[in-house]
C-alpha cells in the first residue's frame, strides 16, 4: 500500500554470511525486523484470515446479488428454466447511493484555543484542495457503493513518498475488505494488535523495485478470498505482498510500525529505520484505515448493509417472478396430447406459418389441446406485498425515488415528503460523515508530520476569488511552550475539530431552502427594524446554516441601531446650529434627507428661535380676543 524507496542497509535478508559480510551487514544482522519475525507474522495473519471466513464469503455471495447473478447463490437450475432477476433490491441500492452522493460532505476546521484561528482558517481552504488532488468524490462513491452492498466500507489514508516526483504527498484510496485483516473479537479497528493488507504484486515488477527478491518470488502464499469475476484472472506470475502494521510501547508510549513484505523477503520495516525507530512510522499512532461501517455488528469493526437486510425478500420476489412466468408461457403457447398413431401432419400442424395441414384419411379430434389451469390472482398479490415489503425495509419508498402523491407540486411540500421519507438515508449519511471527519484529522495529522517543506495551493477566497497561498507545517507543528523556573514547559500541539456540512444537496431541497429564503424576505425578517422579532422567530427553527442567517440579521439589526444613533446625534447638532441662526432650515433639511416628516411650526413663531424674538403671551392673548369678537356670529 505505501510504496517507499528502499534502504538496503537497514533490511536483513536472512541469509547473509557473518564472516564475509561487510560492515553495513552487521547493521541488518541487528535489525528487529528479519526472517523470523515477518514468518511469525504471516502465521498471525493465517489465523486473522481462518477467523474472517464467514465475513468474506458473505461479502463475495452479496457482491453476486448486487450483480443480478444470485441464482447461482440460490439453486443449481436447468439453464432452460426461466430465471428472472427483477432489480428491486439494486435499485434500492442504487437509491441509497444517490441519496449519499447528494450529501457529499465538505469539511470546516474549527480551532481549539484563540490562536489556532488562523491556522484553521487555513486548513479549511487547504483541505478541500488535497482531497480533490486524491480524487477524493471518486473514492467515496466507491466506498458508499461498497459500503450498502457489504455493510462496511473502508478509506486508506497513507504517505506516498513517490508522489510528486519524491517530494511525496498524501494518499487517500478505497480498500477492499477482502484484503484487509485485523484481530477477532474486537470492534474497533484501532484496538487490533495487527492489521495486516495483503496484495498481488506481478513478480517482474517488484524485481525491479527490489532487487533482493530475486529467486525469492512465488506463486502468491497467501491466498485472500476473491470475487467471480466475468474475465479469467491469472495469478500464477504474482506474489502476495503484505503490509503489515503493529503497535508497540516505546518510551511510555504506544507507536505504530509498520512492515512491508513479500514471503520471507522484508521489503522494508519502520523498525529498521533509524528514523523511524523511536518514534514510529507515523507519529498519530493509528491504523491508516477508517471504516464507515452501515449496521454495526458486536464483536467486529465490520457490519452488514441493504443486501443482507433485503436478499431473502429479493429471493421470493424472483421465485414468484418464476412461477408467474412459467404459467404464461405455458398458456400463452398451447400444446397438444398427438397419440403415436396420429394421421396429422405435426410440422405443419405446430408450423402456424401454413395456411393448410395436411391429413392422412378422414380428419378426426384425435389431436387434443392440453387445459393449464392460469394462477389465480392471489399470486399476483403475493409477488406485489413481497416488493412492499422490499420497498419498506429498504426505506426505498415513492416519494423518495421520484414519486410524488397527486395534486402536490409545490417543491417545499415535495422536499417535506422526501425528507419524511429517506431517515434511513439520512442515518447513513451520519455515518458517512463520521468517517469523513476521522479522514480529515487523519490528513490533518499526516500534514503536520510530512508537509515540512513549503507547498503551494489554489484555494477560492473570500467571493469565491481563485487565490494562491503557500503552506507548511510551521504553524501546526508541536511548538516548545519554554521554561518556566527552569522546568522545561514541554511541547504544545495545536489540536482541531472538523464541522462537516453537505456540499451538494439534492434539487428539491435547494428549491426548498430557495422558498423559505423569500418567504422570509416577505415577511420582513430581513428589515432591520424587526431585528429582534426575527431573531426570536428564528430561534425557535431549525433549518440548515440557520447560524448564518441570524448573524446576517443581527448585523443588519446592530448596523440600524447605529445609524439610528447617527441621525440622532446629527438633528441634536442641526437643532443647535439651527437655534444660534435663527431658522430651522438644516434640521428640515436633515429631516428630508433622513425621510422625516417635517414638524408643525409652532404658532408662536419658528421653533428654536430665541426667547427674546417672540412674542410675549400678554400680546397674544389680546390677539386671541380681537379676533374672536371680530368673527363672525
Amino acid at each position: 500500500m505505501d510504496r517507499l524507496r528502499t534502504n538496503e542497509e537497514y533490511i536483513p535478508t536472512g541469509d547473509t554470511d557473518v564472516n564475509s559480510a561487510p560492515q553495513d551487514a552487521f547493521v541488518a544482522l541487528a535489525a528487529p525486523i528479519g526472517k523470523e519475525a515477518v514468518l511469525k507474522a504471516s502465521q498471525i495473519l493465517l489465523r486473522y484470515k481462518q477467523d474472517k471466513a464467514n465475513l468474506d464469503n458473505r461479502i463475495v455471495e452479496n457482491e453476486r446479488w448486487y450483480r443480478l447473478r444470485h441464482w447461482s447463490v440460490m439453486e443449481q437450475t436447468n439453464k432452460d428454466q426461466v430465471e428472472p432477476t427483477s432489480a428491486w433490491l439494486f435499485n434500492s441500492l442504487a437509491n441509497k447511493h444517490a441519496d449519499m452522493m447528494d450529501n457529499y460532505p465538505s469539511p470546516n476546521v474549527l480551532p481549539r484555543e484563540e490562536g489556532d484561528k488562523a491556522e484553521a482558517k487555513k486548513l479549511t481552504s487547504i483541505l478541500p484542495v488535497v482531497l480533490e488532488q486524491n480524487d477524493f468524490e471518486e473514492v467515496y462513491d466507491q466506498v458508499g457503493s461498497y459500503k450498502l452492498r457489504s455493510g462496511t466500507g473502508v478509506y486508506g489514508i497513507f504517505w506516498d513518498s513517490d508522489k510528486l516526483n519524491g517530494l511525496g504527498d498524501i494518499s487517500i484510496r478505497k480498500v477492499d475488505v477482502l484484503n484487509l485483516f485485523w484481530e477477532s473479537g474486537i470492534t474497533d479497528i484501532q484496538a487490533s494488535r495487527n492489521v495486516f493488507h495483503v496484495e498481488l504484486c506481478d513478480n517482474d515488477i517488484l524485481l525491479s523495485q527490489y532487487p533482493q527478491t530475486k529467486d525469492r518470488l512465488s506463486t502468491p502464499t497467501i491466498q485472500t478470498v476473491r470475487y467471480f469475476y466475468d474475465d479469467n484472472v491469472d495469478t500464477t506470475e504474482k506474489s502476495a505482498v503484505i503490509d503489515w502494521y503493529y503497535k508497540k510501547r516505546v518510551n511510555g508510549r504506544t507507536v505504530l510500525h509498520y512492515c512491508k513484505y513479500v514471503n520471507d523477503v522484508v521489503l522494508y520495516a519502520s523498525e529498521n529505520d533509524p528514523k523511524y525507530a523511536e518514534r514510529g512510522f507515523y507519529d498519530h499512532g493509528l491504523y491508516p484505515f477508517v471504516f464507515d461501517v452501515l449496521f454495526q455488528v458486536e464483536g467486529m469493526p465490520a457490519g452488514f448493509g441493504y443486501v443482507d437486510v433485503a436478499k431473502s425478500t429479493q429471493e421470493y420476489i424472483d421465485r414468484c417472478n418464476k412461477a408467474i412466468m412459467q404459467n404464461t408461457l405455458a398458456n400463452a403457447k398451447p400444446r397438444y396430447f398427438v397419440p403415436n398413431d396420429s394421421s396429422v401432419n405435426e410440422e405443419e400442424f405446430a408450423d402456424t406459418t401454413k395456411s393448410f395441414v395436411h391429413v392422412q384419411g378422414q380428419i378426426d379430434d384425435r389431436i387434443k389441446p392440453i387445459d393449464t389451469a392460469p394462477l389465480p390472482g392471489i399470486f399476483v398479490e403475493v409477488l406485489n406485498s413481497k416488493i412492499e415489503e422490499l420497498k419498506e425495509t429498504t426505506g426505498n419508498r415513492d416519494v423518495s425515488t421520484g414519486g410524488t402523491a397527486s395534486g402536490v407540486t409545490a417543491a417545499a411540500a415535495i422536499a417535506a415528503m422526501q425528507e419524511a421519507g429517506s431517515k434511513l438515508s439520512r442515518d447513513a449519511n451520519k455515518s458517512a460523515y463520521r468517517a469523513y471527519r476521522r479522514i480529515c484529522l487523519m490528513v490533518i495529522e499526516l500534514i503536520r508530520q510530512f508537509y515540512d517543506t513549503v507547498r503551494c495551493f489554489r484555494i477560492m477566497g473570500d467571493q469565491n476569488a481563485e487565490e494562491f497561498v503557500m503552506y507548511s507545517n510551521a504553524g501546526i507543528a508541536p511548538q516548545p511552550q519554554g521554561t518556566d523556573f527552569g522546568v522545561d514547559m514541554g511541547m504544545r500541539i495545536p489540536l482541531f475539530d472538523i464541522q462537516v456540512t453537505a456540499q451538494k444537496a439534492s434539487p428539491y431541497s435547494q428549491m426548498a431552502q430557495n422558498e423559505m429564503a423569500i418567504q422570509f424576505y416577505q415577511m420582513g425578517f430581513f428589515n432591520p427594524q424587526m431585528a429582534d422579532q426575527a431573531l426570536a422567530c428564528l430561534e425557535m427553527m431549525d433549518f440548515d446554516r440557520k447560524s448564518s442567517v441570524m448573524q446576517i440579521i443581527q448585523r443588519n439589526g446592530t448596523m440600524y441601531q447605529q445609524l439610528m444613533m447617527m441621525q440622532q446625534q446629527m438633528m441634536a447638532l442641526g437643532q443647535m446650529v439651527d437655534q444660534a441662526h435663527g431658522n430651522n432650515e438644516i434640521t428640515q433639511g436633515l429631516m428630508a434627507q433622513f425621510g422625516m416628516a417635517a414638524p408643525p411650526m409652532p404658532q408662536g413663531g419658528a421653533q428654536g428661535l430665541p426667547a427674546d424674538t417672540q412674542e410675549s403671551s400678554v400680546t397674544s392673548k389680546a390677539r386671541q380676543r380681537a379676533a374672536d369678537s371680530t368673527a363672525p356670529r
